[in-house]
């Protein structure tokens, strides 16, 4: 059993020692980790609370919650740590299919004071990320400029970082001004600084994911943050980038860090954890999956787009009927044209007639966009699209609520850090589920990371250390 991580001193190299001191210093946490954001409420508010006392930064995952849900959320969390509690945030994601939905978020982000946002699934800019941005710009005392609202961009792409990396442009800033969403001194203020200080690269995650390798990506950020502070006369330590997608064992976490990560960000890993808004039935199956367990799948908010996310494969048969769903889509244009098989396996997924699904799909959208009714009543093409993106969304819920009846449709968003961290743990007091919380996890893997790091600098410094050295086991610590 691990006693507890040691305090700063002594020639050892130490957890909090990694990553960019810069990052803990601003965002008032112990080490240079984040529990990602996991949408739907699956990073809940407990994890958040249990993630910052921890030591860590805490994302709660609100994308896709009501408003309201996510107020709710947010009380939460300042009940669990007190008012103005550093290191933790809430997530904004890109939502150009909701109108008015982004706007709403950023305003009760900006209302309740919640003073770092997780920006993710944004392929380019948007007024309200801006607006965000811009309005806790200030003048210090010594004419510095201080920031009140924080900016954390999840990218995959340079060509989306960048814009994060530089000023918002001119004539969005102000727009906002016109508006009366930020002051001119805002705008001013916002011209000479980043959109975003901290650019999280996502390499291979679960979720809505590019399959990104981590080094390529890592060093295609470097290299866009070098010449995007040139072109702007930034201050490129102004913007760090940090490291998410397959970290799910000590040793990604240190080869993060020997990058050069200014911080690590964790998710797949987390959704077995105690703290975690998954059902107990979808944690059992995370806990059986191995490296290889997981597939790709249509998205449910941008299906007709062709997008898709990564998921769990094993115990499921989710990604098998989403990908055949969009093959189907494709390829017929309607219900009525489907052949006798295909009419029955969307029946047989959807678990019932394909005109009940459609009824109950119309009463949803006769309440929530009855513009996109009108226009799917006269295209049966688009009344199959529908139906099968509340099939997609429903796999999440289902797993979120632990439906034994739908067990074979969880959709559990998981990328091949699960099943990495699944094998190391084996045998080990992390293996049980009761045993895996955000702080257990975190530890385990900063403690393994700093003793793989010290090894490797002994290593490079010209001492002889054998290869079974590098091993670390996972223990429970105090």
């Amino acid at each position: 059993m691990h006693q507890s991580i040691p305090p700063s001193g002594g020639l050892a190299v130490h957890a909090e020692w990694l990553g960019d001191h810069s990052f803990t210093r601003l965002h008032g946490s112990r080490f240079a980790y984040v529990v990602g954001e996991m949408a739907r409420g699956i990073a809940t508010p407990q994890m958040v609370v249990e993630a910052v006392r921890a030591g860590l930064v805490g994302f709660y995952g609100s994308a896709g919650l009501r408003p309201e849900t996510i107020s709710d959320g947010l009380s939460e969390i300042e009940t669990g740590l007190g008012p103005n509690a550093p290191a933790w945030g809430a997530n904004l994601i890109h939502s150009p299919q909701q109108a008015g939905y982004e706007r709403a978020v950023v305003d009760l982000f900006l209302r309740r004071k919640v003073a770092r946002v997780s920006a993710s699934a944004f392929m380019a800019l948007s007024p309200e990320i801006v607006r965000y941005s811009a309005a806790g710009l200030s003048r210090g005392k010594d004419g510095t400029i201080e920031r009140g609202t924080h900016v954390f961009a999840k990218v995959s792409r340079a060509e989306v970082a960048r814009q994060f990396m530089a000023p918002a442009p001119e004539k969005m800033l102000q727009d906002l001004v016109a508006k009366g969403d930020i002051t001119s001194e805002q705008a001013t203020l916002a011209a000479s600084v980043p959109v975003a200080g901290d650019i999280t690269a996502e390499s291979d995650s679960g979720g809505h994911t590019d399959n990104r390798a981590a080094g390529p990506l890592f060093s295609s950020l470097a290299q866009a943050r070098l010449e995007t502070s040139k072109v702007h006369n930034l201050d490129p330590d102004s913007i760090r980038i940090g490291l998410g997608g397959g970290i799910g064992t000590p040793w990604a976490a240190a080869a993060a860090f020997q990058m050069g990560a200014a911080y690590i960000i964790t998710g797949s890993i987390n959704q077995a954890a105690v703290e975690s808004g998954l059902s107990l039935e979808g944690r059992k199956l995370l806990a059986d999956a191995g490296p290889a367990d997981v597939a790709m799948t249509p998205a449910a908010d941008m299906f007709e787009q062709g997008v898709h996310v990564q998921v769990l494969k094993r115990g499921t048969l989710f990604p098998m009927r989403g990908n055949r769903m969009r093959a189907i889509y494709l390829s017929r244009s309607g219900f009525s044209d489907c052949s006798p098989e295909e009419k029955k396996f969307i029946e047989t997924a959807l678990g019932e007639s394909f005109e009940a699904a459609w009824q109950k799909t119309r009463e949803f959208l006769a309440a929530s966009n009855p513009g996109d009714l009108a226009r799917a009543d006269q295209d049966p093409k688009r009344q199959l699209a529908l139906v099968f993106r509340r099939y997609l969304f429903f796999g999440a819920q289902w797993a979120r609520d632990g439906d034994p009846a739908r067990i074979r449709d969880y959709q559990i968003w998981c990328g091949p850090a699960m099943g990495a961290f699944n094998e190391w743990v084996k045998g080990t007091p992390l293996e049980p589920l009761e045993s895996r919380s955000v702080r257990q996890i975190a530890w385990n893997l900063l403690d393994g990371a700093a003793h793989i790091t010290k090894l490797q600098a002994l290593r490079a410094s010209g001492t002889d250390v054998p290869q079974s050295a590098f091993d670390y086991r996972p223990g429970l610590f105090e």
